[in-house]
């Protein structure tokens, strides 16, 4: 058992690496995200007509300088696309590691009982703990992508009529990561490394 317990906490180990990967892909994403909403807030400033003032007189100057900000705007979208596929790859890797871990309770030549999956030796954790623990993680991780999903899908909603509270509060869902609280992250992985920690 207690060799069972240091594979798990391993994959904890490297589960905590992507949760780091995690948290470089999300700082990225509120970057991209703040540049365009600043372009979609432009884009009704360049359409009215009386905010080019006297660069009216510059044939075809609003279509040009709109034709600009829609290149940005695309840009904007491809580079946040590219960092909704590294979520995506986080996720994906949280998940091979929790049917890895589930594969490891059934790889044995018999099949544990809930009792010695309940088992605990010290403080070290037990195998239940290990994989409820890798299960949480993960569900927790797949439910804040699909609603980094579905922000970054509304966005596109607000192109013409974009609103400053609505895209406001759109970022402010993306800053708070409220699918992974912080303190119950932590307390899993204090259970998994009590022995470490004591």
């Amino acid at each position: 058992m207690e060799a069972m317990v240091k594979k798990y906490q391993q994959k904890f180990r490297k589960l905590r690496e992507e949760m780091d990967h995690w948290d470089e892909h999300h700082s990225r994403l509120l970057s991209q995200f703040g540049n365009m909403s600043a372009i979609v807030e432009r884009l009704h400033v360049i359409q009215d007509q009386r905010n080019y003032g006297s660069l009216k007189c510059v044939d075809g100057i609003e279509e040009a300088v709109l034709h600009k900000q829609m290149e940005s705007l695309e840009m904007s979208l491809l580079s946040i696309k590219k960092t909704m596929d590294c979520f995506r790859g986080t996720v994906l890797s949280l998940q091979k590691i929790v049917c890895d871990g589930r594969q490891l309770v059934r790889g044995g030549l018999h099949q544990l009982s809930v009792k010695q999956l309940q088992q605990r030796i010290g403080v070290k954790p037990s195998l239940a703990d290990c994989l409820d623990g890798l299960t949480v993680l993960h569900e927790m991780y797949h439910s804040e992508f699909l609603l980094k999903l579905s922000v970054v899908s509304s966005l596109s909603k607000l192109f013409w009529k974009p609103s400053a509270i609505d895209l406001g509060a759109l970022q402010q869902l993306l800053v708070d990561q409220p699918n992974i609280p912080k303190e119950d992250v932590q307390f899993i992985f204090d259970v998994i490394f009590a022995e470490e920690i004591c």
